[in-house]
Parts: C-alpha cells; structure tokens; sequence
C-alpha cells in the first residue's frame, strides 16, 4: 500500500458546525468514505462530496448503534480498497472520543493515518454557555472525567471522593444518567453545598439549555426541568461568570426554528447566517431553480451583449446564469464592449464581481421600481437587455417601453415548484409546531408555500411569524390571503435576519435565567 494517507480521524467539534477547522472541512471535501458520529451536527455532511459513501456509526445510550469492532473493520476495509476515508467524530478524536483505539487499530493493520483535532465539548460547550474553565481569580485548574468507566459502570463513590477536590474546575460529560449519585459524592468529598454548577445540554447548538445551581441542587433542578444526555457537567466558580460572560443564547433568534422554503442551491448559505445568529434552519425548498425553456436564447444574448447600452441583472440567479453562457460561448469581459451593467442589489453584484466585472450601477432600492427610476437617468438609453427570471413582473421593460426604450427580455432560469412530499412535509412541520418563523424571499416562494399548504395556509401560517425579504413579496402575499409579521426594509438576507431579529426584540419579555 502507498504510504499516503488512507484515513483522517477528524473532530467535528462540540455541535456547532462553523467550529470544525479548515482542514477539518477540507478533508470532509475530498473523502471517499465518511464514517459519522451521532453528536456531528448533519450540516457538516453538505460538505461532502455527492458521490461520497456516508456510513453513520454514532453510539447514543439505549439506542441502536455500530460496535466499536465494526467501525475499525469498516475504516480498514475502505482504506485497504484504497478509499480516502474521514472518521468524523464529535468533539475532539482524542479526548473520550476513542479516537486512540482505532489509530492504534489502523497503525496494526499497517494504515497509514492522520489525525485533525477539533474543539472538545467541555471547552466548547463553557464557552458558548458564557463562561470561561480557567480564571486568574477563580480556577487555576480543570479535570476532564466520564461519568462512567470504559466499561460503561459508575465509578465508586471513593473515586468522586477523590476527585471532589482534583481540581478548581471539574467538568463531567456523560454523566446526566448518575447525575444524583455524582453530586451526593461530590459533597461527601468536600465540596461545598454551594458550589456554583451547571449542566449545558446540546452546548453550542440552537438547541441548547444552560441550568445554573449550587451543587446540593443540580440533580433535583435538572430532573425537574427534562434535562438529559447529551449535556456537559461543570462544577466550581467559573460557572458565576455567565451572569456577566453570557453571548450566546441570549441573543433574539436563539433558539428559533427558521423555516427556509429556498431553492436547494440557495438555502444552504442562509442557513449559515441563521446559525450564526443562534437559530435553527430547517431547509425544506419548494422550489429549484432551472434551466429556461429556450436555452439558445439565453446563450446568444450573451453574444450580442455588446450590441445594448445597459445589460440588466435582477438577481443572483440571473448573473450567475449570463457568467455560465459565457463560458459556455468561451467568452469573458469583453464580450460586454462598451455596454453598462445595471443590477438589483449587492447581492447580484457580487457574482459579477467575482468575474472581475464591476456593475455601472447597483440600484439603492432593491426592486425593480428602484432600478428603473436610477435607470432613466443615464444616457444613452436606447436598447436594453433585461436578463431575469421567466417569471419575472413586467414592470421593469414596460416602464421603459414605455419611455420609448428598447428592450430585449431573455428569461436566464425558471423556478419549478416541487412535488407532493415537500408539502406533505410542509403541512406535518406546521402542523406538529416544529416552525417558529418562515422566511419568504420571492413572489414565487410565496406562491409556492401557499400551494403547498392548499386551504390550510392562512390558518398554519398565522399560527407562525412570517417574515417577507421585501414590499413585492409582502404584497404577492398579502394578496394569497397571508398575514405578514414583518417586511425588511433592506431586501437582502442579512437585512430579513436584521428585521426579524428587531422584531423578535419586541416581542420578548425579559428572560429569568
């Protein structure tokens, strides 16, 4: 066997996916073979390319899951067949993570390895429930212990004796299960009734609980409140600094399902920016984006762009397709001579620029009224080639037809709203109140989300706050029959979240905890 590297023990990190590390997701990138953990948040498995074999092998208590045998066959096997293969694992691969076992496994069979570590979950999960392990005033020390030993029994009350005092800080993961005996130890161990503790439960994702308490308490506070595996365990001081340290789950949007009906190809960014906004995306497109009915049309526009004076974009779709023509007719800049280009938004313009074009003119408003008033005062304007949607409002080549421009229309994409399944989903999703907000950024989302939802729509939708990106999509639908909560006054993404997270602001009460 080639003496390159065969398998890749990555740590995915402690639940949220933006912490694994560049070379992390690299790996993931190029892997043949992916063999996943449970506690791997499901984003990280986008990354993966589509023809990738995806094996889960998570272990979770009382659940069924791939013995820890099975999963060191399948590594050497994949490998020996001369497989790239990533074992994605929660947390850090060396830290309770078994990740020493299988290397030594891989180093018997003669396979070569490699190793990324990633962000364990007792420092992630303290972090991001606002507090730090060490602390000059308050902990000079921190011991990492199971709840259990390797083969899954308590330790003895002797052992949490000894280790009550082991260390300032004393972090505990997979304890939740013998949580009362652990603390009932603890204390007989010396450690203060009071003793400020903290059980974080799925740390660093949108589903996490942070529970405060003195040490005497914990226990009965976490059986009380539903608290279970998985979770971290911290006892000592630090834990007060999440009075002052808190950043994470007090933000507007923590903990709020966003539902996202985008394309496929659109929603995966927007997921991103909801989770780093504290949400939770849950991705259910209704729509795809699709080739245009005459794709000839589309590829001799972008022959003949030197032919207008303004080349108009209306969105990123449409930019992206004319870049995609051109290099389908083996052309690049140029192929525009002297025309000027005129886009809806940064967001179309961004496309462009990565092409190393930058657009004339970015309208201020982002919608066609907006392009147009900008539009009609430059000159000369006398043929214009509107590059957009099939579906597209007229408004934008009426208007100028109307002040006696030429216009050519070339539909670059159409949207194709997709089968039954999706709206079945949709309907048992809002039905089963997994939604707390749904995002609506075009007229044809809307359309498609109330088609989805038949005579149900008005009534599932006004048990949600429906968010509108714009003014064309509130009125697309507002005429559906839809209440809207909210429209953003800037019609990007950034700008939706920005208003949904001033409205939510509004309508909080001050949170206890």
């Amino acid at each position: 066997m080639s003496d390159a590297i065969r398998v890749w023990l990555v740590g995915a990190g402690p639940g949220d996916p933006g912490l694994i590390t560049v070379r992390g997701r690299a790996l993931l990138r190029e892997a043949e073979v992916v063999l996943y953990d449970a506690l791997a948040h499901p984003a990280l498995l986008e990354e993966c390319r589509c023809d990738a074999l995806l094996i889960s092998v998570g272990k979770r208590y009382a659940a069924h899951s791939v013995e820890q045998p099975e999963i060191i066959r399948l590594l050497i096997e994949h490998a020996r067949a001369g497989r790239m293969v990533v074992r994605l694992k929660g947390g850090d691969p060396f830290l309770f993570a078994r990740g020493a076992e299988e290397a030594e496994a891989l180093a018997n069979a003669q396979i070569p390895f490699g190793i990324v570590p990633g962000v364990c979950s007792p420092m992630g999960t303290a972090t991001y429930a606002g507090f730090s392990l060490t602390h000059r005033d308050m902990s000079s020390s921190v011991t990492f212990v199971t709840g259990t030993d390797r083969h899954g029994n308590p330790h003895t009350p002797e052992a949490w004796h000894r280790l009550a005092k082991a260390g300032d800080t004393l972090c505990i993961l997979m304890g939740m299960r013998r949580l009362a005996d652990i603390t009932k130890a603890l204390l007989e161990g010396g450690r203060a009734v009071t003793t400020p503790t903290c059980v974080i439960e799925w740390g660093t994702r949108a589903e996490q609980r942070v529970l405060t308490g003195a040490l005497a308490q914990i226990a009965e506070l976490a059986q009380e409140n539903g608290y279970k595996n998985p979770a971290v365990i911290v006892v000592g001081d630090v834990v007060t600094l999440r009075e002052k340290l808190r950043w994470y789950d007090n933000r507007p949007l923590f903990g709020k399902r966003l539902l996202l009906p985008r394309a496929a190809n659109q929603a995966a960014a927007t997921a991103h920016l909801v989770r780093e906004r504290g949400a939770e995306p849950l991705c259910l497109p209704l729509i795809s984006i699709e080739a245009p009915p005459d794709v000839e049309r589309v590829h001799e526009a972008a022959r003949s762009l030197r032919t207008y004076d303004w080349v108009v974009l209306t969105s990123p779709n449409g930019a992206e397709r004319l870049l995609a023509a051109l290099a389908h007719e083996r052309l690049d800049a140029r192929a525009f001579g002297s025309a000027k280009v005129g886009v809806i938004g940064p967001k179309t313009a961004e496309p462009l620029q990565r092409f190393g074009l930058n657009p004339d003119l970015i309208a201020e408003e982002y919608v066609a009224e907006g392009l147009l008033d900008a539009l009609l005062s430059k000159q000369p304007l006398r043929r214009v080639l509107v590059f957009r949607a099939a579906e597209a409002r007229e408004v934008l080549p009426e208007q100028l037809r109307a002040h006696g421009v030429e216009v050519d229309v070339v539909a670059a994409y159409q949207t194709r709203r997709l089968g039954e399944q999706s709206a079945e989903q949709l309907n048992a999703m809002l039905e089963q109140r997994q939604v707390d907000v749904v995002l609506v950024t075009s007229s044809s989302i809307a359309q498609s989300l109330v088609d989805a939802l038949g005579s149900t729509a008005r009534t599932r939708l006004s048990q949600v706050t429906v968010a509108s990106i714009g003014p064309v999509t509130t009125r697309t639908l507002e005429q559906l029959g839809v209440r809207v909560d909210l429209t953003a006054p800037e019609h990007t993404i950034p700008g939706l979240l920005d208003a949904l997270e001033s409205y939510m602001l509004g309508q909080q009460t001050p949170n206890p905890c």
